[in-house]
């Protein structure tokens, strides 16, 4: 037991004298948090939309002064006054506006006479997310524009629906924040661990291991928990500093500290243990650099950090179900986003903490104590 706690005050006084390279690690995912939660995901805002009025009518004014009401209040719409629609199609198609709204001749009179008129709406659609973003807004815009009016009735004839939210709008940052804890994780296991591994094995340091009474057991052991106590640290780190940027307060609670730690600690096992089994038999120091961009792409977006798990195909869903990233980000987000109770990630520690165990005790036969 001396000798494994040995290898493990190796390693961590190696960090502490040079933590350049784990701070580092940690940086890149609060920097990729920062700036990928404020460029997603969020709401369409000030987009210009021209409005060609070729009735001039009541009905026309009417929807003028709807597209005024979203100006004032939500400001999807920045309206443009156009005469000639080919000079706002021309706009849009060389990107002064996002789109253009066309209200033809006699729109009035037939809305009285009811003739079904139609609006038109002009946009570029080379960008998917803000088109389709204009079209739904334009949507609500009509809908509220043929509700009728009001009556006398006492007995509603229609059916209701009311959308009840249980949680607080969560912006994108938040949404990202516990991927980004989960991917700093990662990389510090990747650099903290595989690298400096396989690093240690191509200088030569491993020989002098080889020579003391050290058991293969031991010697696994002391380099995991060395590895897993920097992802702890990065893990922990991470989190407050997250947690302090997307305005997370109720992460600060001590049954959420409780609950979080515990999920970075059982990850920190599980990510140790499965780097520790793809490298224990890898003697070149170019191959653990060459896997971080696969193992990156493989496990990171699959585990539904930065999109849901039921919009991927049937196979990415294989994936994702066998995959620690995703029970590290199902239980941070459960106990960051949703204040969820204990059973929500009980199943979550336990499969991280079962599947570094595992990868643990697969690698220790395969870890060779020769040359």
């Amino acid at each position: 037991m001396n000798r494994m706690f040995a290898i493990i005050e190796r390693e961590m006084r190696k960090f502490l004298r040079s933590p350049t390279l784990m701070i580092t690690a940690m940086i890149m995912p609060l920097v990729q948090l920062i700036i990928l939660g404020n460029a997603f995901g969020g709401k369409i805002r000030d987009a210009r939309i021209g409005i060609v009025d070729e009735d001039h009518g009541t009905q026309a004014l009417r929807i003028e002064r709807a597209f005024n009401s979203v100006e004032a209040n939500v400001r999807t719409f920045v309206a443009v006054h156009y005469t000639d629609e080919m000079h706002a199609r021309q706009d849009v198609r060389q990107g002064r506006l996002e789109g253009a709204v066309i209200i033809p001749a006699q729109f009035s009179r037939r809305v009285y006479e009811g003739e079904n008129p139609h609006l038109g709406l002009v946009v570029d659609n080379s960008d998917q997310f803000l088109s389709s973003s204009l079209e739904d807004k334009m949507q609500e815009l009509v809908t509220s524009l043929n509700m009728p009016d009001a009556t006398a009735k006492r007995i509603p004839d229609q059916v209701a629906l009311e959308i009840i939210e249980l949680y607080p709008y969560v912006a994108y940052l938040k949404y990202l924040l516990p991927g980004s804890i989960t991917l700093a994780m990662f990389v510090s296991v990747m650099i903290g661990g595989g690298l400096l591994y396989i690093d240690d094995k191509a200088r030569g340091v491993h020989e002098g291991y080889l020579v003391t009474p050290i058991t293969r057991l031991e010697m696994v052991l002391g380099l995991n928990l060395a590895g897993s106590f920097k992802a702890v640290l990065a893990g922990c780190t991470l989190t407050v500093l997250g947690s302090l940027i997307a305005g997370l307060g109720t992460s600060f609670q001590p049954a959420r500290v409780l609950q979080w730690f515990l999920l970075i600690c059982a990850t920190s096992i599980a990510f140790n243990g499965m780097m520790f089994l793809l490298m224990v038999r890898v003697e070149d120091p170019l191959v653990p650099r060459a896997m971080f961009g696969i193992l990156n792409t493989l496990l990171y977006f699959p585990s539904g950090a930065i999109y849901p798990v039921q919009a991927f195909p049937k196979w990415l869903q294989v994936i994702s179900y066998v995959d620690p990233f995703s029970f590290a980000v199902h239980g941070l987000k459960a106990t960051l986003l949703k204040d969820a109770s204990w059973p929500a990630v009980t199943q979550d520690i336990a499969y991280l903490v079962l599947f570094g165990v595992v990868s643990t005790a697969i690698s220790v036969p395969l870890f060779k104590r020769t040359l």
